[in-house]
């Protein structure tokens, strides 16, 4: 796994360990008839909102529609959940997953990214890869045109036992070992997914490296999600002056486990902007560069920090 902090611990992030697909995302076709012309200083992000069920052209039928509800209120991003193609028990993983060359629910994500003229975030998928044993938790970027401009690989595998159902990841995927962030009209997004959310370092890292806005795809469980979901988005948002864009899966999946829902967007402040019901839909809201602006001259906390005095402890 590539090393993504030195002795500093939260001091600056070593330059080769986040990869960059700024480059990659272009402004893409003309803005579709009806649509609101982009803003280089606002964002309309709209998350995405479903409870997948075991068959994955379901899934993805579904989706479709709800991505097209989503551009509908002039995103320029639109985000969907965690294993939105499916999630459940090993067998159902395996069955699901695909390649990000010709799969089935990558083909369909970069035609509706093109159709509506739409940054899509692909929440996540499970990802096949040749000559590897084992699969991926990944999130896949597509920009305006159609094309994949940013790939990340869920780093932090879902592997506990809480409100009496046991889940292991790692039984079936491995984690990733980079950090990632893209570009969005002129925006810097760091990406993330769902367990991610436990490990600040990761979000910091993120932010040293600019970034302006956290995506946070999940299927986290209810039973966390109803004492740990929102403080940790805010957490995550207020500690990094940053905005923080959650869409998350809701409702009963498979042998009784659920998810939470509550597809969240939350500012810099802490302040939830929107936060869905219990049901499949779309939220949607304008982020504003401004507000991280204010709010870091506010509390210059990321200016504040004392790198050199941040030592891991010996053996960690």
């Amino acid at each position: 796994m590539t090393p993504l902090l030195g002795r500093a611990g939260f001091g600056d992030a070593p330059t080769s360990a986040i990869v960059r697909a700024s480059d990659r995302i272009s402004a893409g076709p003309r803005t579709p008839p009806g649509y609101p012309e982009p803003m280089a200083d606002r964002l309309r992000v709209a998350c995405v909102q479903l409870n997948a069920v075991s068959e994955k052209h379901d899934n993805i039928e579904r989706a479709e529609r709800l991505v097209a509800q989503a551009a509908a209120t002039g995103a320029d991003l639109v985000m969907l959940p965690e294993k939105w193609t499916g999630i459940g028990p090993p067998e159902l993983i395996r069955a699901v997953a695909e390649s990000l060359d010709d799969g089935e629910a990558t083909l369909a994500m970069r035609e509706w990214a093109k159709r509506h003229g739409i940054t899509l975030h692909g929440g996540s998928i499970v990802e096949r890869r040749e000559g590897r044993d084992k699969l991926s938790n990944t999130s896949v970027v597509i920009d305006p045109e159609g094309e994949i401009a940013a790939v990340y690989r869920k780093i932090h595998l879902f592997d506990v036992q809480v409100g009496g159902h046991v889940y292991r990841e790692s039984e079936t995927e491995e984690p990733g070992d980079q950090l990632v962030r893209t570009e969005v009209e002129g925006w810097k997004l760091g990406l993330t997914i769902c367990y991610d959310l436990r490990f600040p370092e990761l979000y910091r890292l993120l932010a040293l490296e600019g970034c302006e806005a956290l995506a946070v795809p999940a299927a986290f469980t209810l039973y966390t999600g109803k004492d740990h979901w929102q403080p940790l988005l805010r957490a995550r948002a207020i500690e990094n002056q940053c905005y923080v864009a959650a869409a998350n899966q809701w409702g009963s999946y498979a042998d009784g486990k659920a998810a939470y829902g509550r597809s969240m967007i939350v500012d810099p402040w802490g302040v939830v902007l929107a936060q869905a019901p219990d049901c499949d839909g779309v939220i949607s809201v304008e982020l504003d560069r401004e507000r991280v602006a204010d709010v870091r001259r506010r509390i210059p906390a990321l200016a504040n920090r004392q790198p050199a005095a941040y030592q891991w402890p010996a053996g960690v």
